[in-house]
């Protein structure tokens, strides 16, 4: 089935960081935007071609990586990683309008947001007492519709994405009030296999590596690969592949992309280590580092070195 170029799901519900995210990817402007409700979904979504691309979270600066994230791309059918988003974790505090940060007496937020400014809130609003809910957008929706608690109470104020105040009509009392500000969230732009972006010099190579027995050395297998041809890891990540006990798989994310010399003799080395080789992507780094390439590693002495190789062989 062909996939709709116009729309692009997102792990819902509208007004998250996800949508934020989704907003700022050069690939989606324009497009029509759907929330699912999992990952899964998502990204299954674009496995049946119901939408062109899925925006959803990977990692997280503070608390890792998502594990719905990678556990589908490990073992469902294969998809591409095609671009990448780092989005800032801010929380505000948004209210209906005409309620003041001294009247704030009953708060409700997302668990993870209600620990990552449980610092502010001690400060701030140190009487207030803090519910939690299923989603930050869900928080807000809550103080907009003006939804009392389990006793009765009105929510006075919800803890949520920045984009949840406009979303639904509330005013926002405090901006960023998480107790981490150098918290990042990392989205990546996700579609049907093809062919990857072209390269740009700033670029990052995800696969999966899936090892052929479990055996003594088998990680270092792995990485000499990488290592023998000057290719640098940013992330290694050991995942359960769910085919029994004691069964697992590496994510990576490499410097480079899958048209560098040394990236793909690389990946050539992992075919023929392991018992798989996932490729999920070539793409644009979101943080624009170009990394150095060392003495021996560039395209053109790869090129070098296989003219004459071919030279010998040719007598």
């Amino acid at each position: 089935m062909p996939a709709s170029k116009d729309r692009y799901a997102y792990l819902g519900p509208a007004a998250t960081f996800t949508e934020a995210a989704a907003r700022r990817l050069h690939a989606v402007a324009g497009a029509e935007l759907e929330p699912y409700s999992t990952v899964h979904a998502a990204i299954d979504a674009v496995r049946t071609g119901d939408v062109a691309g899925a925006v959803v979270p990977l990692e997280n600066s503070v608390e890792g990586s998502v594990n719905a994230t990678l556990d589908d791309l490990i073992r469902g059918e294969p998809v591409m990683i095609v671009a990448e988003h780092l989005l800032p974790v801010t929380f505000s505090l948004m209210a209906r309008s005409g309620t003041e940060l001294t009247g704030v007496r009953k708060v409700v937020t997302h668990p993870v947001a209600e620990a990552q400014c449980r610092s502010w809130m001690s400060k701030a609003l140190p009487d207030a007492v803090t519910a939690v809910t299923s989603s930050t957008a869900a928080a807000a929706a809550a103080v907009s519709a003006r939804t009392h608690d389990t006793d009765g109470e009105l929510f006075d104020a919800a803890i949520a994405a920045p984009i949840a105040a406009e979303h639904y009509g509330l005013d926002t009392l405090a901006d960023d009030i998480g107790d981490n500000k150098e918290a990042l969230t990392r989205f990546v732009l996700i579609t049907q296999p093809g062919r990857p972006p072209r390269a740009t010099g700033s670029d990052k190579t995800s696969l999966v590596a899936y090892i052929r027995d479990d055996h003594p050395g088998a990680l270092l297998e792995i990485l000499e690969q990488f290592a023998t041809r000057g290719v640098n890891l940013t992330r290694i990540e050991s995942r359960p592949t769910g085919n029994g006990m004691g069964r697992y798989c590496f994510v990576i994310d490499a410097e480079g992309h899958l048209n560098d010399a040394r990236v793909g003799e690389a990946l050539m080395g992992l075919r023929r280590v392991c018992a798989d080789v996932r490729f999920l992507g070539s793409y644009a780094r979101a943080d624009g580092v170009r990394p150095p390439v060392g003495r021996g590693m560039t395209n053109a002495e790869f090129n070098d070195a296989a003219v004459w190789l071919d030279s010998l062989r040719d007598g």
